[in-house]
């Protein structure tokens, strides 16, 4: 997939589109799913920062929604017994490690049980990247990570899902 990422383009790999393009895409996909027959849309979001997610949603007029929102991801760390909260744990940390444990252990780099990096003011993170603040990129704890936090996880995201579905109406 690719986002709106910028904060992370300090590390090789990292594509990023902007977020008028994020929006466009979006607004396009939406559009030709309603010429289609398909009037309302789910965005399954997988990162914090395509912030414009939320604007398309509001301006959708009730044919989309954003999933997972903070509520959803903040009940999905209680569920799966995640120690920190998302401003503590914000990236590669006990959340994240935890679902690829528990989807993709192949993913995970040997040494992560010493990566933690406790960050909790990043204020200007955006203004200057997350590789000012960090640099792995890890800001949280993945020495608290394991395969049960991340099929927990996943499971109770999966569980809230419907409540957005049903937002949507017919």
């Amino acid at each position: 997939t690719i986002s709106c990422s910028h904060e992370h383009a300090a590390w090789t790999g990292t594509v990023s589109i902007s977020a008028r393009t994020l929006y466009s895409v979006v607004q396009d996909i939406a559009e030709s799913l309603r010429r289609a027959g398909v009037p309302k849309l789910v965005l399954v979001n997988g990162h914090g920062g395509n912030y414009v997610l939320g604007n398309v949603v509001q301006e959708s007029g009730g044919d989309m929604a954003l999933f997972p929102t903070e509520a959803d991801w903040e009940a999905a760390r209680i569920a799966a017994g995640i120690r920190n909260n998302g401003v503590t744990d914000m990236h590669a940390g006990e959340l994240e490690t935890s679902i690829l444990l528990h989807a993709h252990p192949e993913l995970v780099r040997s040494g992560y049980e010493a990566s933690d990096e406790q960050l909790d003011d990043r204020r200007h993170m955006l203004t200057v990247g997350l590789d000012a603040y960090s640099k792995s990129g890890v800001v949280g704890r993945p020495s608290l990570a394991s395969s049960r936090k991340g099929r927990d996880l996943l499971a109770s995201l999966v569980e809230q899902f419907g409540g957005h579905f049903n937002a949507l109406g017919d």
